[in-house]
């Protein structure tokens, strides 16, 4: 597994957006994450339809995701059963509210059993990481 965290160059975003590719790689899988300010489910949906403009995410196999909201706890697997809920505990955690965070997965033909839920939280603690040195050089 190659978990050095290469959280590379961004691409230019919309305005809010922030995309870290390359954020580990494990048996051919790998990962990217990426996030943006959205206060509810047609927000979070519309985040992804965003991200998903780029071919690269529109062909992941899966882009799961949550959001904490006035709506409650929000999530979708995407078809990675369980993704949606590690993000949203890895959210709470944090205290991160009215932000989506996507994590994509690139299958690359191995299944990876439980180690695909510690890739989940890792790349949702790169996006954290890298939103606060974001915000601190705004201040």
């Amino acid at each position: 597994m190659t978990s050095g965290l290469r959280t590379g160059p961004s691409k230019p975003n919309p305005a809010g957006m922030l995309v870290l590719e390359h954020v580990l790689t494990d048996r051919g899988s790998k990962y990217a994450v990426s996030g943006g300010p959205a206060g509810s489910a047609e927000a979070a949906r519309a985040f992804v339809t965003e991200l998903k403009r780029r071919k690269k995410f529109a062909r992941a196999t899966h882009n799961s995701w949550g959001l904490l909201c006035d709506e409650g706890p929000l999530k979708n697997d995407d078809g990675e059963s369980g993704a949606g809920m590690v993000i949203l505990r890895m959210l709470e955690r944090e205290g991160l509210r009215d932000h989506v965070v996507v994590v994509t997965r690139w299958y690359g033909g191995k299944h990876l059993g439980g180690d695909r839920f510690r890739h989940v939280q890792e790349a949702v603690r790169a996006y954290v990481e890298a939103l606060g040195k974001e915000g601190e050089c705004v201040n």
